[in-house]
């Protein structure tokens, strides 16, 4: 048997890489999603980066995720939560939105009437904090309804609808009138993919009620694609089923049909739908959300879904590749989940750090 040498090696693949650089292979090599062929020039003009800085739609929100059950508490403090929000207002963030107000029997505020319901009570009052902290930084803070989990239990989201009915106005007449400056909107936690029992009934009654209460403050959505990453606790990394363009299209324009008169907007999860298909999937949601007078926003997820483990920090280039195809679609706004733990300089995940110093270089935040 020859043996076969480090010259040898290097000849072959530099032979192959010249092979691969004929015209038909640039050009396919150029459609895929960021595929620019840089010249030498550019990239010293680009601080070495091979793409266009800052060609994408900047974060601008992000979730408070206090009450979670898949991501690990922080146990922070109003010290460490004031140092965030600092962290936040430096790469351009404007508004917070506290994911839920309660989840199962843990809440963020002392409810009058889910203390009655049997849940634990907080040692803070999270939303007070939260709208505190909001009025320092000069954000707005939209508040997350109640999530009583019988909709992950039942598959029916209009279980959600009769506490929510008690938390909307309890939360107004608490906390509206005292932080009108900063009160922004609400956000309707229900999380679905697809057409969901009880859905469009729960999202509407929701919906109206906040709206009515507060004086007709927005509210929005955050659904899920339910694309070939859409697992759902399983031990794959991909679902059989995947929705395609079509049917998301389809589907989706009959529940935007039955909500848009009380539901402002509409931030799609982005992190359940692999790269190449970002565009195709993020052109329609701009057409159904333009067809019936919503606004885009998109749900920048700043965590991993590529990964065995739950959850981890987001690869840079993941996170550009679906903020430019956002930019791209024409969408309105980028909110991410979100910035504490996945983006956030003093996250308990060291790797946060370094793709809050990415996002900066690339945006050319200083």
């Amino acid at each position: 048997m020859k043996n076969f040498s480090r010259r040898d090696f290097l000849k072959t693949t530099a032979a192959v890489g010249a092979a691969a650089l004929v015209p038909g292979a640039v050009a396919r090599g150029a459609e895929r999603v960021g595929a620019e062929l840089p010249t030498d020039d550019y990239c010293r003009t680009e601080g070495g980066l091979l793409v266009p800085k800052g060609n994408a739609l900047k974060i601008t929100g992000t979730f408070l995720d206090e009450i979670s059950h898949d991501i690990p508490h922080q146990n922070w403090g109003e010290k460490e939560w004031d140092a965030d929000f600092a962290n936040m207002k430096a790469i351009g963030i404007d508004t917070v939105i506290m994911i839920r107000s309660g989840y199962r029997k843990f809440i963020t505020y002392p409810s009058k009437y889910l203390l009655g319901k049997g849940c634990y009570m907080p040692s803070v009052d999270l939303v007070d904090m939260f709208l505190r902290l909001a009025r320092k930084h000069g954000m707005k803070f939209w508040f997350g309804l109640y999530d009583s989990g019988k909709y992950w239990d039942t598959g029916d989201l209009s279980w959600e609808i009769e506490d929510n009915r008690y938390v909307i106005d309890e939360v107004w007449e608490r906390y509206g009138e005292k932080y009108k400056d900063v009160f922004g909107g609400w956000y309707i936690s229900g999380e679905i993919s697809r057409k969901t029992k009880g859905a469009i009934g729960a999202f509407h009654a929701m919906g109206k009620q906040c709206k009515d209460v507060s004086g007709g403050l927005p509210t929005f959505i955050s659904p899920w694609i339910d694309g070939k990453k859409a697992i759902m606790g399983t031990n794959n990394l991909t679902n059989a089923d995947a929705v395609s363009v079509a049917e998301h299209e389809r589907e989706w324009n009959e529940i935007f049909d039955g909500i848009h008169d009380v539901v402002d907007a509409c931030a799609f999860q982005d992190g359940h739908i692999d790269y190449n298909e970002l565009d195709a999937f993020f052109e329609v949601n701009k057409k159904l959300a333009d067809r019936y007078g919503m606004q885009c926003w998109t749900n920048a997820e700043t965590f991993d879904r590529d990964m065995p483990i739950r959850f981890l920090p987001i690869k840079f280039d993941k996170l550009r590749m679906k903020l430019e195809a956002a930019q791209r679609a024409g969408y309105d706004k980028a909110i991410t989940f979100e910035f504490s733990h996945f983006l956030s300089p003093q996250s308990s995940y060291l790797q946060a750090g370094h793709l809050y110093n990415r996002y900066k270089e690339y945006f050319n935040i200083k």
